[in-house]
């Protein structure tokens, strides 16, 4: 039995809406720990929240539903997602 090594991806995501939630950065904190993902807040703001997170790409796609849907006090319009590259020498 052959047993796959998940692939780590290192991504930006950028949530937009109406963000205002006080619950919104604490829940995104919560979530992105129960899923095991690595994260760091880069950005808040009542209209756009920024962070990098990384892990399994089945992991960042539920963070990115998660966070679709979050806490009843905020309005997600969009999230945008781009790849971070790590360069090595």
């Amino acid at each position: 039995m052959m047993v796959e090594e998940a692939v780590e991806l290192r991504e930006r995501m950028t949530i937009l809406g109406d963000l205002e939630g006080a619950s919104f950065v604490p829940w995104i904190r919560r979530h992105a720990a129960k899923l095991g993902l690595d994260h760091v807040i880069c950005h808040a703001s009542a209209a756009r929240i920024e962070l990098e997170i990384a892990g399994p790409e089945e992991l960042l796609d539920m963070m990115e539903m998660g966070c679709s849907l979050g806490p009843i006090d905020v309005w997600v319009e969009r999230i945008e997602r781009s790849a971070i590259t790590i360069e090595t020498r």
